[in-house]
């Protein structure tokens, strides 16, 4: 792989993540620290972290998520298409889940897996999405995100992934974010109507 530089956002996390980030920021100047001061979702984080990333001058933008449930060893299968010019955006696709069957349908999308936050994206693609203009903040971000790509053009490839069981904090999974990603995707494709 290239040079990288690792970008952690912390939105305050009480699990100590910021603290223990600028610790390893410190002792190695390829890492990063982006701290916000407010919980604005998760899809507000993401795009202030993109921001961050193409400010820097970035050419591929990865995202995952800390709690060790992406694997940084498919980072090589992850990029690759990009790198080779077959891709705009990857995806790590896990076993299609509920989420994504509904999202695909609605949306009409060729990718397996919508809802997935493992993704490698070409600058140039993610600095055409107009994230004034993304509705998500929560975790159906990720479809809006994938769906936003789509129809700008970009080729998408989906690359298999290992998806570990996270073994650090846990899932901010509720029936509001449930609800908020019906919403969403329906309100995505009646725009296109």
């Amino acid at each position: 792989l290239p040079a990288a530089t690792v970008l952690v956002v912390d939105d305050g996390s009480p699990d100590g993540t910021g603290r223990i980030a600028d610790e390893l920021a410190t002792a190695d100047p390829r890492i990063k620290v982006r701290h916000r001061t407010a919980k604005q979702g998760l899809g507000r984080a993401y795009l202030d972290g993109f921001t961050v990333a193409l400010n820097g001058g970035a050419a591929v933008v990865v995202q995952m998520d800390a709690d060790f449930s992406h694997d940084p060893a498919a980072l090589p299968s992850l990029v690759a298409p990009i790198l080779r010019n077959d891709a705009d955006l990857v995806i790590g696709r896990l076993i299609s889940r509920g989420g994504s069957l509904f999202a695909r349908t609605v949306l009409r999308l060729r990718p397996s897996d919508l809802t997935g936050g493992f993704k490698a994206w070409r600058a140039s693609t993610l600095a055409a999405v107009p994230f004034d203009g993304v509705h998500a903040g929560g975790y159906v971000f990720q479809i809006e995100m994938t769906y936003r790509a789509s129809r700008a053009g970009a080729r998408i490839e989906e690359v298999p992934i290992t998806f570990r069981d996270r073994t650090v904090g846990q899932s901010k999974m509720s029936r509001r974010i449930i609800v908020e990603a019906l919403i969403v995707v329906v309100q995505l494709r009646a725009d296109e109507l």
